[in-house]
């Protein structure tokens, strides 16, 4: 058997790509439970559509069965990373990534430690009764959460892209795809962990803190967008894009999702707590923005990796690359990202009737892209024994 590659940092996407898909099951409850009096639904609501006997009952049950998986994995695979990366810090392969353009994979650990906050707090309102009585009181320790996890991801890159600025040893030509914009995700993941408690929050401190928190980020984020995407396609345009590192043109796909929810979730927030009035059609007008920027870059990514191609060799092939798992996060998001688009952009602005027959219909998209992501997050479990890193990180030389 092939020996699986070594540890990178960018194994810490696996655990991410759980996640993801732990909040994708959540999404159908949110949308298609009803939760009157509280923004999201919770284990009282989806008693009570388990109990009715009909096919709403048979999406719950299925959905929290998802939850339940995958988080599970997401927090098994987020043990083994943790414990792998401890041993890591002490190698020669870690004192040569932190002077190097691949310091920037750091950024995974505050991205996926962050989805590992949106990953509980789901399962906690799904799964502990009454929980919502006490919600209050949990924003500030989830928003204090966000605070720790945004100021590690800042140290991580400024302590990156400082050493890069005075030294100047940014290798345009070898950084031919858009891995670098992994900082990007990472902001952007913050903004919207910091925009929950700011849409859903009934205590004023708490949804301004989130509030700004969220446009900090996403603020950040988005000057980097300008930056970070200029460059990449500068020199992928002079190079050509590296085939391994394909997978990261769907980049920008995870990243319109979270700024798209953020800047949603930012607008009800406003709506909620000061009474102003947003118009529908205006959450028809960003979320049809979203999807069209994310079937452009979704079919520019997957029309590069078919010419190279990446699935027969690096997913199915005999060789085996890290950056594949960069391939679950953009599934997640398009379909979560998707169904933001039908109940906003449609069913909240009167366009589409809930539960009819076109509103299925519209959901089809949604529902392939997700069982195509499940698929591929097994496929490269069983490809690069995600339990098992410990033997791998053995073998490399101790500084």
């Amino acid at each position: 058997m092939q020996q699986r590659p070594a540890y990178t940092p960018l194994y810490w996407l696996s655990s991410l790509g759980a996640g993801g898909l732990t909040v994708s099951f959540f999404i159908y409850l949110n949308f298609m439970v009803p939760h009157q009096g509280t923004p999201m639904a919770t284990f009282e609501f989806l008693m009570a559509a388990l109990q009715k006997g009909d096919w709403l009952s048979i999406v719950t049950g299925t959905a929290m069965s998802g939850i339940i998986l995958f988080a599970l994995l997401h927090l098994k695979l987020l043990v083994g990373v943790i414990r792998e990366h401890l041993t890591y810090r002490h190698t020669l392969a870690y004192a040569e990534l932190r002077s190097s353009n691949a310091e920037v994979t750091l950024m995974a650990i505050p991205l996926t430690l962050t989805m590992s906050v949106n990953v509980l707090f789901i399962v906690g309102a799904v799964f502990i009764p009454g929980l919502w009585g006490v919600v209050e009181y949990l924003f500030p320790a989830a928003l204090a959460a966000f605070i720790v996890n945004g100021y590690f991801a800042v140290k991580i890159f400024l302590e990156y892209f400082t050493r890069l600025l005075a030294s100047g040893d940014y290798d345009l030509d070898a950084n031919n795809d858009l891995s670098q914009m992994i900082s990007i995700f990472t902001f952007t993941m913050v903004a919207v962990g910091f925009a929950a408690p700011a849409a859903m929050s009934k205590t004023l401190a708490v949804e301004a803190i989130g509030t700004v928190g969220a446009i900090f980020f996403a603020s950040a984020a988005i000057l980097l967008i300008l930056i970070k995407l200029t460059i990449g396609f500068q020199s992928m345009l002079k190079n050509g894009i590296s085939p391994e590192a394909s997978p990261s043109l769907w980049i920008m796909i995870p990243i319109l999702t979270l700024l798209g929810i953020t800047f949603t979730r930012i607008t009800l927030g406003f709506e909620h707590n000061f009474k102003h009035e947003m118009q529908p059609m205006s959450l028809l007008a960003l979320s049809a923005t979203v999807v069209s920027l994310q079937l452009i870059f979704g079919k520019i990514g997957y029309f590069v990796m078919r010419q190279n191609r990446y699935f027969q060799t690096y997913v199915f092939g005999e060789k085996r690359s890290v950056p594949s798992f960069a391939l679950i996060c953009p599934g997640v998001a398009f379909m979560v990202y998707w169904f933001f688009f039908v109940h906003f952009g449609f069913v909240h602005t009167g366009i589409v009737e809930k539960f009819s027959a076109v509103y299925f219909l519209l959901l089809m998209p949604a529902l392939y892209i997700q069982v195509k992501t499940i698929y591929y997050f097994f496929v490269l479990a069983r490809r690069f024994s995600l339990l098992g890193f410990r033997n791998e990180t053995k073998k490399l030389k101790t500084a």
